[in-house]
């Protein structure tokens, strides 16, 4: 039978206030970094709880000692937080605007994505009116053929109906006779070539 006593934790485990290996020795568990394993064969169900410490919480700039005043380290610090809000926002594709006073890098920051965005938008209407047209030349192109296929038709039966008989009875001879003619030839140019036939 096997014991679950693996503790599957994100790493790394120096960002915990707690002392994460000595909480897995009393407990009688195995750290695994979640972040690589693939699954989680044998994880523990009882595992102690633990806190991110608050310093690697919040985004850090790091200064030397006494260059920047403790009022620009913090819009520094809140300018960093308000480019993370935007950077999550444009990769969730929802664009927001943070609250307050974003500072000048995070305010050029949302206006550059801001005209991504309509750049794209504009794109997409671009691509969507196109595909529009497309259709509708599609259905104009079969309409087309459609009507197309009905005016072929309409001239074939004119033919039929306007075709003399003795036209069709002189073609006839002369095919029988392996002569070739004009499919528009006149009466009297085929007439002239059947006699000719009979003087052969």
């Amino acid at each position: 039978m096997s014991r679950n006593n693996i503790w599957y934790l994100a790493g790394p485990f120096h960002q915990y206030q707690e002392n994460v290996k000595e909480l897995a020795r009393e407990h009688g568990l195995v750290i695994v970094d979640a972040n690589v394993a693939e699954g989680r064969k044998g994880a523990a169900k009882d595992v102690p709880e633990v806190t991110i410490r608050p310093e690697l919480q919040a985004p850090a700039v790091v200064v030397e000692a006494g260059s920047l005043s403790q009022d620009v380290a913090d819009r520094l610090t809140a300018e960093l937080g308000s480019i993370g809000g935007i950077v999550d926002s444009f990769a969730a594709q929802s664009l927001e605007r943070p609250a307050g006073n974003l500072g000048e890098t995070a305010s050029r920051l949302f206006e550059v994505l801001e005209a991504v965005n309509a750049g794209v938008s504009s794109l997409k209407r671009e691509r969507d009116g196109e595909v529009e047209k497309v259709v509708g030349l599609e259905q104009e192109k079969a309409e087309l053929l459609k009507q197309n296929a009905e005016l072929i038709k309409q001239v074939e039966a004119l033919k039929a109906a306007n075709a003399d008989p003795e036209v069709e009875a002189l073609k006839a001879k002369l095919d029988a006779a392996n002569v070739s003619y004009r499919s528009n030839a006149s009466k009297d140019a085929l007439q002239k070539q059947v006699a000719d036939l009979g003087k052969q």
